[in-house]
């Protein structure tokens, strides 16, 4: 820990992964990746949307590779947290997707942790999401609303699905109601925002 906020560390992946940032003739790899995981083309087009938004960060869209396969991909983009009048930026992690033949081998770990790292790294103070707290609470994430930080939930969802992980420049003044962007208007119930739960 360092200061109030968690100190995230790049660590090296699962062995035989390789983790690297997306480029553009990965996009359709991407895609029928994220189809696979979800059973659905609403989060693969949930990427595209992103991906050409004003909200993308390029450097925080990660693939991990075995061999000459695409076996998962993570991407942290930007949103909005309000607090009355006030309204900041703020970094989300979704969607997280990992191939049906890769998942349970500490893939989506390895993509989170990596991701997470290099939000650090650019002197993000918090990284927000709506996912599985089973597994993300074993990556540094937290209930997000005992900080102050609030998700919409889809009715279906446990509150403690609203999780953040707080970085090195984290601060208690960072609170607010989370407001998705415009991307995330097609999603239905939110299932890109919950992620793959099985990565």
């Amino acid at each position: 820990m360092t200061g109030a906020g968690r100190e995230v560390e790049l660590t090296e992946p699962t062995a035989g992964v390789v983790i690297r940032a997306e480029t553009l003739a990965d996009h359709k790899t991407v895609s029928k990746l994220l189809t696979a995981a979800f059973g659905s083309e609403e989060v693969a087009r949930l990427v595209e949307a992103i991906r050409v938004s004003p909200y993308f960060v390029p450097e925080l869209s990660l693939v991990a590779e075995i061999g000459e396969s695409i076996a998962g991909h993570v991407m942290i983009s930007y949103a909005a947290i309000r607090a009355g009048e006030v309204q900041n930026r703020i970094a989300i992690l979704s969607p997280l997707g990992v191939a049906p033949e890769f998942q349970r081998q500490g893939i989506g770990s390895a993509l989170v942790r990596r991701v997470t790292a290099l939000a650090d790294e650019r002197g993000e103070p918090v990284v927000v999401l709506e996912g599985s707290p089973s597994f993300y609470t074993k990556l540094g994430f937290e209930y997000s609303v005992p900080y102050g930080i609030h998700i919409t939930l889809p009715a279906w969802a446990p509150p403690e699905a609203s999780q953040v992980l707080r970085l090195r420049t984290y601060a208690a003044s960072i609170w607010g109601q989370v407001i998705y962007p415009p991307a995330f208007d097609e999603v239905t119930g939110h299932c890109a925002r919950i992620g793959n739960l099985t990565p």
